[in-house]
């Protein structure tokens, strides 16, 4: 805005030396000085309450909420965001939007998450979690809201997303509409289902973990193990590396009918399967008998 000051208003000649001056003139200087300090008090006080400022001002507490107003054609640098650490905690945990865009928390126990004070609709909101997994027991259930984009995150079913390994994840979550729907984003995992890296050795009369992709054994006589019904589309492998007997694993919803058993006899016998409408089905064997 323009400024209301005027200096022009003041005459610095008068009073003239050496003769009689009016006194008009004096109170003329006197009043637009005094309208000139009216101006200049409330032109400061204005961009005390308005202005970005790098520090407080004397006697005050930085604030430098712009209130959602634009800041447009700039050039940023070294922009850091705001960490909000929730700790080692389980149960309910809100991760709200205006106290930061990135959480971290580990997990004691399963975690519900709820948002909040998103950014209004017509605008985008995005928030990380960077949540470290102590046990694979431990479950993340994310609101109902979050319903883009679930197809491509690993281990999830009815919104429950569970972990086949303890570790550190990170998610970003997304909403242009104030968090009516939030679009999830897995930042650390590979996508390509190709790539299936998770394993476990499996021991004698175990269940084997639905939550793993691969179960590979070696046995001591002759042992049984079971399989437990997965969720569909999943994979699971089961592999023989040493035998001294019979390994037969009981399956939960075989898609071939029968007594549901797989038995490797062999070194080197494996075989895959599908989670396919609610059974499972051999896609892939290499020596394994099905009964």
């Amino acid at each position: 805005m323009a400024s209301n000051i005027n200096p022009q208003n003041i005459d610095g000649a008068y009073p003239v030396a050496g003769q009689d001056n009016d006194s008009q003139g004096f109170r003329d200087n006197f009043t637009n000085t005094r309208t000139n300090f009216t101006y200049a008090a409330d032109e400061i006080s204005d961009l005390q309450a308005k202005a970005v400022l790098k520090a407080a001002l004397v006697g005050s507490t930085l604030n430098n909420d712009m209130g959602g107003s634009i800041l447009s054609n700039a050039q940023v640098q070294d922009i850091s965001e705001s960490r909000v650490a929730l700790g080692t905690v389980s149960g309910n945990q809100t991760i709200n939007y205006a106290a930061g865009s990135y959480y971290t928390v580990t997990t004691s126990g399963s975690i519900t998450l709820a948002f909040s004070n998103f950014s209004a609709a017509g605008t985008t909101s995005r928030v990380r979690l960077q949540i470290t997994v102590a046990s694979t027991a431990h479950t993340l259930t994310l609101p109902a809201a979050v319903s883009v984009g679930i197809s491509n995150i690993q281990g999830i079913a009815s919104n429950v997303i569970t972990f086949n390994k303890a570790g550190t994840y990170e998610f970003e979550f997304e909403t242009s509409d104030g968090g009516s729907t939030i679009t999830i984003i897995d930042q650390n995992r590979n996508l390509d289902p190709i790539y299936l890296p998770s394993a476990e050795d499996l021991a004698a009369s175990a269940a084997a973990n639905v939550n793993l992709t691969t179960s590979y054994f070696s046995t001591a006589a002759a042992e049984t193990a079971t399989l437990a019904a997965g969720v569909a589309g999943q994979i699971k492998v089961f592999a023989m590396y040493a035998d001294s007997g019979d390994m037969v694993i009981t399956v939960s919803n075989p898609g071939w009918g029968g007594a549901g058993t797989i038995t490797f006899s062999a070194v080197g016998q494996a075989c895959t399967l599908m989670y396919i409408n609610a059974k499972w089905f051999c896609i892939g064997n290499n020596g394994a008998a099905f009964a």
